[in-house]
Order: structure tokens, then C-alpha cells, then sequence
């Protein structure tokens, strides 16, 4: 099945080939898809202004990275998955959030921008690799691969369970086990080979099958006086795997040796998978005690990040792990005293209390399935650290180009006031896997400086002196009510681009916009030896660029960035 995609420069196509019968898949990062910028016609319109336009706009200055915050984790369209991204990220913002973070870890982080925004603004890393590119070896690693589907666990983000609703939460977490297993033998049927259309089939399905068990665990907790479950809709949805092709392809450019993980993260056994059914006079307690847990994970990953480099070979152990392991303890042993008063106490916490940090050790607990459970046989083995000087994951490789700098903007609507955001929105733009997901998200973000009439799908190549931008636009649009949905785009939409309206049921919101600066050096441009971090099925297509945003802005925050907004002011 070919699909291919009318450009937003009019003229270029980026295509993508699927394999139909043939055992290909094609997209591939080589000459044909880097353009001279001034080969694109000019394509970016901005709709005009009306009478009650939010003209103003706010700027944060985050950084561009400089502490060198890198990981292949994706916390919004991959929570509680450890590199679930299988290609760097750039972070800046929020010094604490992993895949694991919740809202307290991140509201209790520290942060690189310079007004106290925690919010965390995270991208995919650009590299030049002088090495020869083909999609031959994308090909041969395609052809030998069973695609999978891949889940965010379950059991290990509930609050502590009731006894009384334990017997249904497990029913249904069981159920999930077998959705996720029906998802995979349905994904192999097309082994060796990407098809966007059935990717899509089998994940609504599961997404259907998920949202529905989900939702049943949340109201049977609550039902017998449980804690909060209202993050949990962020664990809906499901994700296409061809992680089986990095086998296949090389770890590491040529000469390069292992050595620092990308962002080190502590990781520890999980507790909440582990606890019986907790006494309701117990259940307050019990969940203070695990949010506990959360906090100390976080802010001894923060301490990794703001003291990477610091200390002889011992100073993880002695300066992290060894006080978290003290602090774990008295914390596991507290749970345990709080359900024995009320029921038999829990066997066993006192040795959840070691951790160890990624690249030390394997992790706690070995590879599980999706859902927390007892790993099953035929669970996807954990994908390996970045590694090297580069921290580069499989055929990702090459040196990280820093940005020279990173614009971001909240800026207004054309037809109407803006709102504040609620804390803890979480919204993406474009799409990691237009390839085996198809491209209706993917969105054209490349460009050169002096350029901003024109955005392309491809790399561009920009006149000297001028540097290479990826301009990255948010939905500005929000339904009013949630911070997340099951697919982590339905509760924002784009405006209309004609009008610049948001359509019907929804409000206008500040709009983010990215704008990320490199200076490439033209040399490198021309011979198309820069390209993304990406899944393996994309194969560094410009297309599959993307961007996330959690907004941590305190309230009285956002308040002023709105107010600045609809006053139509320039503020940073």
C-alpha cells in the first residue's frame, strides 16, 4: 500500500511505502528528502485578525538544554513506559518528570526556565552522522520483525486498592492481559511488513477494549471509598512496536564505546502491584505513603540530573541511592504498620526498598507485561540506554547538535479572548509514526531563518548563514474540561485555518508555538547528513518530527499569561 502525502510547501510529497505483500517499508533519511528552502513556495497563512482577536503573546525563556537533560522516555504520549520513545529527546522546563512522573512530582521539581515555569517542553534531538544512509538496512530489519503493540502499565499507577472492590480491580486488570494479548496476534498477521491502516484497526480496538476496563477499575475503587484515579485516562491508549528491528541494525556509530545512559534514572521495585487489598480505614494512609514513594523517586532523579558529572565512581550510591534505600524503608515499613492495625500485614515490603540507577544494573523486577502483571512469555524484552559519548539508541547515531536557541511563545487567537490553561494540560504536535500509523497528525515544522513564510515536510537546506528551524505549533483550542484524553489529542484541537475559531464546544486557549534554531554547518546540509532521532519503522523521516508539552504553570501564572495575551501586549 503506498500512501502519499501532498506537502504543506504544494509541491513536494513525502512518501511512505508499506509493505503490502512486498515485506517493505520505505522512509528512509536520504537526499530526496532534503530541499534547497528556497525551492518551497511560500505556504504559511495567518488568519486576520477580528474585532475581539487576543493579539498579545508571552514568552518564556526555558533554555536550550544546556544541563543536558536527554532521554528516550515520552511522559504524555507514553507514560510509565522507560524508553518508550526509542530515540533522544531535548528536555527543558521541568528538571524531575520521566515517564513516571505525576503532576506532584512535577509540581515539586525544579526547572530551567527562568520565570519558575515547570512546565516541561520536550522534542526529538537533530544529529549529524557523516556516515553513508540507505533504507536497505531499515528494509532487511522490517523483514525480519513481528510488529507489537506497546501499553502503558497499569497495576503500577493505582492508587492502593480497596479489599472490597481487590476482587473486581483484578478481574479487569486480567482482562486487560487479554485484550493486549489479542491486540499482538492480530499485529503479527502482518509480520514483516508496516500497514498504517491495520496498525490503526487493531489499536482503536484495544483503545475501545481499554478505556471501558479502565474506567470499570477507577469506578470500583471508588466506589469502595478509594483514592483519586482521575490520571488513569491517561493509560488508555496503546502504541505501535517494531522495536524487534534493532536487532538488526547498529547500536552505535563506528569506534564509539558505551558509556553515560542518557538523563540516568533511579529505578525501584514497584510497591502498589505488590499490596493486598487495603482495609478501607487504611486507605488514606496507604496513599499517602505511596505518593511518598513517587516524591523520593522524583526528586532523586532531579538530584541526577543537577549533579550529573559531580562526585568519584561512588557518589550515586553514596549521595542517592543509599539515602533512598533509607528513606524507602521507613516509608514501606509505615504502609505496612497502617494495614496490619486493621488485617494481616503484608509480607515482603522491606525488600522493595533497594533501587539502582539505569546503566548500573538490570532493572528491578525484570521486563513485565503491560499491564504490571507477572511477565508473560512472550513479553517484549526492556530496550536498551542510549549509550556512548553520542547517547545514541539503535540507528540513531551521530553527535547531537544543540540548539543555538529555542523560542517559546504562548500566543493568542484571531477571533476571540484566550483562557488560561488548566494545570497539568498535557498536549502534543505532529506525530513520531507517520509510517505505521499514517500521517493525518504529522504535521510540516522545517524551515530556515528569514524564512517564515514557508514551512516543509522535508529537511531543508538553507542559504549561508542562515540557520535550519523547526517551527512547532500547538493545538490552541481546549474542551473546556479535561487535562488529557484516551488518544492524548482529543481534549485540544487546532484552530480553524482560515478563520483562526475553535470549533464548537471548545475554547481558545494560549497557543504554543516552538521555534528551535541550529546552526548546521551548510556543508553538512548539503550532503543530508543531519536528520531526527526516530522510531526504527521511520527511519529518520523529517515528516515524523513532533513535540510535547505538560503546562506546570502555577495558576496565578497562566492568569497573567492570558491577561497579557487579551491585552495584547508583548511580555515575557
Amino acid at each position: 500500500m503506498a500512501v502519499a502525502v501532498v506537502a504543506a510547501s504544494g509541491a513536494l510529497t513525502a512518501t511512505f511505502v508499506s509493505g503490502g505483500g512486498k515485506g517493505s517499508a520505505d522512509a528512509a533519511t536520504e537526499l530526496n528528502q532534503y530541499v534547497r528552502i528556497q525551492n518551497v513556495r511560500p505556504n504559511v497563512k495567518n488568519p486576520v485578525p477580528g474585532a475581539q482577536a487576543s493579539r498579545g503573546s508571552f514568552t518564556v525563556d526555558c533554555g536550550t538544554n544546556g544541563n543536558g537533560k536527554f532521554s528516550p522516555d515520552n511522559p504524555v504520549a507514553q507514560p510509565g513506559i522507560r524508553n518508550g520513545a526509542e530515540h533522544v529527546h531535548d528536555f527543558v522546563g521541568n528538571l524531575a518528570i520521566t515517564a513516571n512522573s505525576s503532576n506532584a512530582d512535577l509540581d515539586a521539581s525544579g526547572t530551567t526556565c527562568r520565570n519558575g515555569d515547570k512546565s516541561s517542553y520536550f522534542w526529538p534531538v537533530v544529529r549529524i552522522d557523516k556516515s553513508v544512509r540507505s533504507g536497505a538496512e531499515t528494509r532487511r530489519a522490517l523483514a525480519a520483525t513481528t510488529p507489537r503493540v506497546t501499553c502503558p502499565s497499569v497495576r503500577d499507577r493505582l492508587p492502593a486498592v480497596p479489599a472490597r472492590a481487590k476482587a473486581a480491580v483484578d478481574t479487569r486488570l486480567a482482562a486487560l492481559d487479554r485484550a493486549y494479548d489479542a491486540a499482538n496476534r492480530r499485529m503479527a498477521e502482518r509480520s514483516g511488513r508496516i500497514d498504517a491502516g491495520h496498525n490503526e484497526s487493531v489499536l482503536t480496538s484495544l483503545r475501545t477494549q481499554r478505556a471501558k476496563l479502565i474506567k470499570g477499575i477507577s469506578d470500583s475503587i471508588a466506589g469502595a471509598g478509594g483514592g483519586r484515579t482521575a490520571g488513569l485516562v491517561s493509560l488508555v491508549e496503546c502504541d505501535t512496536d517494531y522495536d524487534g528491528m534493532h536487532a538488526a541494525m547498529r547500536h552505535t556509530a563506528a569506534g564509539v564505546k558505551a558509556g553515560l545512559v542518557a538523563n540516568p534514572q533511579v529505578q525501584c521495585p514497584t510497591v502498589r502491584d505488590k499490596l493486598p487489598g487495603v482495609p478501607a480505614p487504611a486507605l488514606d494512609e496507604v496513599n499517602r505513603n505511596l505518593a511518598e514513594l513517587d516524591q523520593q523517586v522524583s526528586q532523586a532523579d532531579e538530584r541526577l540530573v543537577t549533579t550529573r558529572g559531580q562526585g568519584g565512581k561512588d557518589f550515586v550510591d553514596n549521595a542517592v541511592l543509599g539515602p533512598l534505600k533509607a528513606k524507602r524503608t521507613a516509608v514501606l515499613d509505615r504502609i505496612g504498620i497502617a494495614i496490619s492495625r486493621h488485617a494481616a500485614r503484608p509480607q515482603g515490603l522491606e525488600a522493595l526498598a533497594g533501587c539502582v540507577v539505569t546503566g548500573q544494573a538490570p532493572a528491578p523486577n525484570g521486563p513485565g507485561n503491560q499491564n504490571g502483571a507477572t511477565p508473560a512469555p512472550s513479553a517484549p524484552a526492556a530496550l536498551p540506554d542510549p549509550q556512548g559519548p553520542n547517547l545514541e539508541l539503535p540507528n540513531n547515531t551521530g553527535g547531537i547538535v544543540r540548539p543555538a536557541s529555542v523560542l517559546i511563545e504562548y500566543r493568542g487567537n484571531a477571533t476571540s479572548r484566550v483562557v488560561p490553561m488548566p494545570k497539568f494540560l498535557r498536549a502534543l504536535t505532529g506525530d513520531a509514526k507517520p509510517t505505521s500509523r499514517g500521517p493525518a497528525n504529522a504535521r510540516a515544522t522545517w524551515t530556515c531563518s528569514g524564512f517564515a513564510d514557508r514551512l516543509a515536510d522535508q529537511y531543508p537546506v538553507c542559504p549561508a548563514g542562515r540557520q535550519v528551524q523547526r517551527v512547532q505549533d500547538f493545538p490552541g483550542c481546549w474542551d473546556g474540561k479535561n487535562i488529557d484524553s484516551t488518544n492524548h489529542r482529543d481534549h485540544v484541537a487546532f484552530a480553524d485555518p482560515g478563520t483562526g475559531a475553535c470549533k464548537p464546544g471548545f475554547v481558545a486557549i494560549p497557543q504554543l508555538r516552538i521555534t528551535i534554531s541550529y546552526d548546521i554547518p551548510r556543508d553538512a546540509q548539503i550532503k543530508g547528513q543531519y536528520a531526527l532521532d526516530s522510531f526504527p519503522e521511520e527511519d529518520h523521516n523529517p515528516f515524523s518530527d513532533h513535540n510535547d508539552f505538560v503546562n506546570v504553570n502555577s495558576a496565578r501564572q497562566m492568569q497573567k499569561i492570558a491577561t497579557c495575551i487579551n491585552q495584547g501586549r508583548t511580555c515575557r
